[in-house]
């Protein structure tokens, strides 16, 4: 009979060897994180990884070093510092949230508390609990699902199987050290129980694998084929006004919110009039992959030959090519020789 305490301690003595160093983690065995930096990098992560998180972790900790900077920052500071994470609507709530726990004093200390703050869903309330104040919450994410689908050998397909695996998980989460735990299956998930060709031989839980022992394991999580992508079509314009470019701030809700970023129209629901008078040219087509659909860009090129009618013109040395969205980086690539012609 599987004893579940057994997984739980078999998991942590690995973690306690094999821990991965992140910037925002406590060693094994120490004092519990401070939840700024646990609520912090948990939504930077969502949608990205750890590698590309890390950077961008250690640039806000240092520009904002507690939730309470966070809360007085410049909303354009943060979104341009924000710019290459992608989903913008995470840095929209993760000022709304500072905010909020700075106006509280602190921030909850359990799942429920955690869970009524902007932007905060059941995974990262959960994870924030667990890790920050050692509350023994279950913590789902993308590896630990992937994990229990294999020491179950769970072969409901995702994502029907969330509700069936969070269940699971939740029999195997300790009382003591749940922050580690979920932190010790993360990795275990991202470094040796991987999608591809899980390194059984070395996993420390592998005793335990219900999948290894049926020969399953590489085929687990089973997932329900995904549709094709829609396609959508749109226009951004690059107007020119000598040495500036027309810039405009983005609808503080929807796709790319509030960020700073060429005029358009077509794709994301806003059917909008070129910004001004000029003689545009069709100078290429840029391709763009969202969470939802797969988006084809035309870039439209024109000099002014009046006021624009939205955006405001900026500099070509003022523009910060890294702090635009990853989509507007790309027709700045395009347009960005003949700007400088």
């Amino acid at each position: 009979m599987r004893d579940n305490r057994v997984i739980a301690r078999d998991l942590l003595q690995w973690y306690d060897r094999h821990a991965r160093v992140l910037p925002w983690r406590m060693p094994p065995g120490g004092a519990p994180a401070d939840p700024y930096r646990v609520w912090l990098s948990e939504v930077m992560l969502q949608q990205t990884t750890v590698a590309a998180v890390k950077a961008y972790f250690l640039r806000f900790t240092d520009l904002w070093p507690t939730v309470d900077d966070l809360a007085a920052a410049d909303d354009a500071r943060v979104m341009a510092e924000w710019a290459g994470l992608g989903y913008y609507a995470r840095a929209r709530n993760l000022l709304a949230c500072a905010r909020a726990v700075a106006e509280m004093g602190a921030f909850p200390d359990t799942r429920e508390g955690l869970a009524a703050l902007p932007g905060i869903g059941p995974y990262t309330s959960a994870a924030i609990a667990s890790i920050a104040f050692q509350r023994p919450e279950t913590v789902v994410d993308g590896n630990v699902e992937r994990v229990v689908s294999r020491l179950f050998a769970v072969e409901t397909p995702l994502p029907r199987a969330k509700p069936e695996l969070t269940v699971l998980a939740g029999t195997i989460t300790p009382q003591e050290r749940p922050g580690d735990y979920a932190q010790a299956m993360m990795d275990l998930g991202a470094t040796i129980c991987t999608p591809r060709k899980p390194a059984c031989a070395i996993c420390p839980l592998t005793d335990h694998c219900a999948a290894r022992k049926a020969g399953i394991a590489a085929e687990l999580p089973r997932k329900t084929p995904k549709a094709p992508k829609p396609e959508r079509r749109g226009i951004a314009w690059i107007a020119r006004s000598g040495d500036a470019v027309l810039l405009e701030q983005r609808p503080a809700k929807g796709l790319l919110g509030g960020t700073l970023a060429f005029p358009s129209a077509g794709w994301d629901g806003r059917d909008l009039p070129p910004p001004g008078p000029a003689d545009w040219r069709d100078i290429g087509t840029v391709r763009h992959v969202f969470t939802h659909f797969s988006l084809d860009l035309t870039v439209m090129l024109g000099d002014l030959s009046g006021n624009p009618e939205r955006g405001e013109l900026i500099p070509l040395g003022r523009i910060d090519r890294d702090a635009l969205p990853g989509l507007m980086r790309k027709v700045w690539d395009m347009a960005g020789p003949l700007l400088a012609a």
